[in-house]
């Protein structure tokens, strides 16, 4: 009598989990309704204690071979790079090769006297007060930029908006500039640091930054842009090809690895982690909600580490509640929609 018990508290357990799995599904069906067999898409995804409990392509990857959106299918992830050119320097700096202290212009003497107090900690955490390389790219301009053409045109600035730690000022220039950094301290190509001590050792085997002419991404998803006639494509720009602020192209079984990474400190030590995951402050005192690579806010009573990443054609968001175990990746091959918008009516139905 006890057995049979037992066996039917179980199998109502399991119907009442079985049943809110699909309602839930169901819900992030109706979140990305509006993309369909016609229509560039999404990937989403939810990591939850370990494991993917949701994984789904909505609309094409390529509207011209109509390949759907998958797992598999590399999206760039914009500014969501942040993180990986973060831990990138974080490892050397476990190598004992520099430091968060680390002046730039011992490391990049090129850089004129304006750059003489800003160290890796201040490009990190955006509050170098370096100029937007953007705002100096000749309207003449038809070659993509490269990291190292950034540095160029940082190096014929005079000064920068303020003095290194005294704002915190959002910067792509800053990770242009960490990743020559990466690449003047290791000696490799960027995409060569990036694959050997950050993808393998996640097992993200299918990541990559990407590089035209020199490397490949599998599975990729094209970006497009909406039109009033429909969808044109919208893949790269001048600024496609600078890797340091936004050139990692990845998917969701990759960014999954990537997450558990994390959790198991697989990649980075738990010490480094937990300073990425930490406020910055500047030199009177104030916080800020960044880390080092991430950004740091409260969402719905919970901590949410995060960070979106948008460009031509692309729109991404990657979300990390720590204190449920919870992620949820949004990556999204159309730039006029915002994915952190998706992905916080996503986690609206898990907080709630």
């Amino acid at each position: 009598m006890k057995s049979r018990y037992i066996n039917l508290i179980s199998f109502i357990v399991i119907y009442i989990l079985s049943t809110s799995c699909q309602n839930d599904m169901k819900k992030i069906d109706k979140i990305f309704f509006e993309f369909n067999e016609n229509t560039p898409g999404a990937a989403v995804a939810v990591f939850k204690d370990g494991e993917i409990i949701f994984k789904k392509g909505y609309g094409l990857a390529d509207l011209n071979t109509r390949s759907e959106i998958t797992g598999e299918t590399n999206f760039r992830l914009a500014s969501v790079t942040k993180q990986f050119t973060a831990a990138s320097v974080f490892l050397l700096i476990e190598d004992n090769l520099i430091n968060l202290d680390s002046k730039l212009v011992d490391i990049l003497p090129e850089f004129p006297d304006y750059a003489n107090d800003i160290t890796i900690k201040h490009l990190l955490q955006h509050t170098s007060g370096l100029q937007d390389y953007e705002d100096f790219i000749p309207d003449t301009a038809s070659i993509q930029l490269l990291d190292h053409d950034v540095v160029e045109i940082l190096i014929e600035q005079d000064s920068t908006y303020f003095k290194p730690g005294y704002e915190h000022r959002y910067s792509n220039s800053g990770y242009a500039v960490l990743a020559q950094i990466v690449e003047k301290i290791s000696g490799k190509s960027f995409p060569e640091f990036l694959k050997e001590r950050v993808f393998i050792p996640a097992d993200m085997q299918n990541s990559v930054a990407y590089v035209n002419g020199i490397n490949d991404v599998p599975d990729r998803a094209l970006g497009y842009k909406k039109t009033d006639d429909g969808f044109e494509i919208s893949d790269q720009s001048l600024t496609s090809a600078v890797l340091g602020d936004g050139g990692i192209y990845s998917s969701l079984n990759d960014m999954f690895k990537w997450d558990q990474s994390l959790y198991k400190a697989s990649v980075l030590p738990q010490k480094v982690l937990d300073a990425s995951w930490t406020k910055g402050k500047l030199n009177n005192g104030e916080n800020f909600e960044y880390g080092f690579g991430w950004r740091l806010i409260e969402y719905r009573g919970y901590r949410l580490d995060y960070h979106t990443g948008s460009t031509c054609g692309f729109s991404n968001v990657y979300m990390r509640f720590p204190e449920l175990d919870l992620g949820i990746v949004v990556l999204m091959n159309i730039r006029d929609y915002e994915a952190l918008e998706y992905g916080k009516k996503v986690a609206d139905i898990f907080l709630n």
